[in-house]
C-alpha cells in the first residue's frame, strides 16, 4: 500500500491527541493535502527556514514538528514575512507540515517522558496531572513533568555531565546551580520552559530539577528554600530528545500497516543562541 498523509496524521493524533493541547495552542496539520502520498518524514523541533530547506533538499513529504509555525493569529502569509516564506517554501516543495506541541508534552512517549529517559530516569512518573493537581500513587499516565530515580546515585557534577552527553550540543550548554558534590538520586525534569513547576518541585523529594528557560529571580528564590539543585539546558535541546522516540513509533507503526517510510531526525540546531563567551565566575 502507499501511505497517505492522512494515515500518518491519524497515527500521530492517536498518540498525541489534539484534545490534550492547551486552549491557546495550535496543533495538527498546518500545510498539506491529506491524500498526498508520504514516503519520507523529517522530524524537527522548530519549523524554521533551515529545517524547511533541509526537508526540500532531502525530498521529505512531511515535516513533523514540535513547535507551531502559526501560534498567534496572522492576517496573511505573503512571502514578504518570515512565516509566509516558510509556508511558500513548504508549498513549493510539496512538503506537508504537522505540529504536536502541548498535546505531545503530557502523554506517555511524550516530550517530558522522552527527556526523563534520555537522562537516565528509571520508571518516570508524572509530576503534575493534567488538571493541575500534583500526581499521587494512582500513577497518572498524562501530565506535566516527570520524576524518578536514577539507576544508581551520582554527584551533581556527574549528573550535569550525563545531561550534557545525552542532549545535542548548543551554545547555551548546561548551567548548574548547586554543590557539585551533592548526591543526586531522584530527579525531576520539565521539558520546555519550566518556571511554572518550581513551587511543585519544592514539595517533592527530588535532588535536582532539570528544565529550561529559568529566570534569574525565580531560580534564586527557589534555591533560597534549600531544596533541589537546578540544571538549566537549552529549550531546543531538551525537546529534541522526543524526536527519536516519535521516529521509532512511526517506523514500527507503518511496518505494522504493511508499508514503510524513510525517516530522518534533523540535527540542525534551531536554538536561537549561536555562541557565548565564558570566563570563570567569581564567588
Amino acid at each position: 500500500m502507499t501511505l497517505r498523509l492522512s494515515d500518518l496524521t491519524a497515527l500521530l493524533d492517536g498518540w498525541y491527541d489534539p484534545a490534550w493541547a492547551a486552549d491557546w495552542d495550535a496543533v495538527g496539520l498546518v500545510c498539506g493535502d491529506p491524500d498526498q502520498p508520504v514516503a519520507r518524514v523529517l522530524l524537527a523541533v522548530d519549523p524554521a527556514p533551515t529545517v524547511v530547506a533541509e526537508a526540500a533538499e532531502w525530498g521529505a513529504d512531511l515535516i513533523v514538528c514540535h513547535h507551531p509555525l502559526l501560534l498567534t493569529p496572522v492576517h496573511g502569509v505573503a512571502a514578504t514575512t518570515p512565516k509566509g516564506r516558510v509556508l511558500h517554501g513548504l508549498i513549493r516543495s510539496g512538503t506537508a507540515l504537522f505540529t504536536a506541541h502541548t498535546n505531545a508534552d503530557v502523554p506517555a512517549d511524550g516530550v517530558n517522558e522522552s527527556l526523563a529517559r534520555a537522562v537516565g530516569i528509571v520508571d518516570p512518573r508524572v509530576v503534575v496531572e493534567e488538571d493541575g493537581a500534583a500526581a499521587d500513587e494512582r500513577r497518572a499516565t498524562r501530565g506535566h513533568g516527570r520524576i524518578g530515580r536514577l539507576a544508581a546515585p551520582t554527584t551533581l557534577r556527574d549528573f550535569a555531565a550525563r545531561v550534557d552527553a545525552a542532549l545535542p550540543g548548543t551554545a547555551h550548554g548546561v548551567r548548574v546551580a548547586g554543590d557539585p558534590d551533592r548526591t543526586v538520586e531522584t530527579v525531576v525534569v520539565g521539558s520546555g520552559a519550566g518556571d511554572f513547576m518550581l513551587d511543585t518541585v519544592l514539595g517533592t523529594d527530588a535532588d535536582v530539577y532539570l528544565t529550561s528557560d529559568l529566570r534569574h529571580h525565580r531560580a534564586g528564590e527557589f534555591l533560597e528554600h534549600g531544596g533541589p539543585a537546578l540544571v538549566d539546558v537549552a529549550h531546543w535541546a531538551a525537546e529534541w530528545t522526543w524526536l527519536p522516540v516519535v521516529e521509532r513509533k512511526l517506523l514500527a507503526a507503518t511496518a505494522a500497516l504493511g508499508d514503510t517510510v524513510e525517516t530522518r531526525v534533523s540535527d540542525i540546531v534551531t536554538d536561537p543562541w549561536t555562541f557565548r563567551v565564558d570566563r570563570p565566575a567569581r564567588r
